[in-house]
């Protein structure tokens, strides 16, 4: 019952939002090392405010000064200093990052069609077609199937990641996104960096700098406060219409 042009679309989002950002995000680590990858994503908020105001021809400052304390609450958790030569490197985390916004920002423009026509759940399988349609000529191109896994250990996690952490929480993600404001939106994409510090603080026992920690969580809270305060009146904070309207 999904009409086709919204099937393209889905597939078009998976293509950005999954296929195209991973292959962006992979191919950073030949050029940077871990911290300097993760510290080069917290940009995202940024092309998610900017490109949403974009395609509405207009500024939002709210979401702006938003997504700027984001990046700044993001910085002050992640920063641990950089190498001279980085920029190759910068760029593609750059070109992820601005996969991973447009998929998001595309997202909410066609979920209250797909909504409209079939529950979200029932219609999202069309999303990872469109990663697929990328990921498996990346993984040839790329690849190497030498480093597949060989362990029950090794597959297990990798299921976990393709069918939990990817899989449920693409869709779950997404969701989230037609359902809130592109300021909110930008905001959380970098709230899960402390969400996920403290995940590994409290269930794993891993260090953590808890200075930082509550600092950049606290401009992050900030950041939220700020983007309702100066969100335009008569803004929607929802894409997707609730059940019956």
């Amino acid at each position: 019952r999904l009409p086709g042009r919204l099937v393209l679309a889905l597939m078009g989002v998976g293509a950005v939002q999954l296929g195209a950002m991973y292959v962006f995000f992979y191919q950073s680590f030949l050029l940077l090392s871990v911290p300097e990858v993760l510290l080069f994503t917290i940009f995202t908020p940024l092309y998610i405010s900017l490109l949403d105001d974009a395609l509405k021809g207009r500024v939002n400052p709210g979401a702006l000064a938003g997504a700027a304390l984001a990046v700044a609450g993001a910085a002050v958790i992640r920063y641990q200093g950089v190498s001279s030569d980085i920029w190759a490197g910068f760029l593609v985390v750059q070109g992820a990052n601005l996969c991973f916004a447009a998929g998001q920002i595309a997202y909410r423009r066609i979920a209250g069609e797909v909504e409209a026509a079939v529950p979200q759940l029932q219609a999202f399988g069309w999303f990872y077609v469109g990663a697929l349609c990328v990921g498996v000529p990346a993984f040839l191109i790329f690849g190497d199937a030498s480093s597949l896994p060989t362990t029950p250990v090794q597959w297990g996690v990798l299921l976990w990641l393709g069918l939990v952490a990817s899989g449920l929480g693409y869709f779950l993600w997404n969701k989230g996104a037609a359902l809130t404001d592109a300021g909110s939106l930008a905001v959380m994409n970098n709230a899960l960096i402390p969400a996920g510090l403290l995940v590994n603080v409290l269930i794993w026992n891993r260090d953590a700098d808890l200075g930082r920690l509550a600092l950049g969580g606290a401009l992050m809270g900030l950041a939220l406060w700020v983007n309702h305060l100066l969100r335009p009146r008569g803004a929607t904070a929802a894409a997707v219409p609730a059940a019956g309207e």
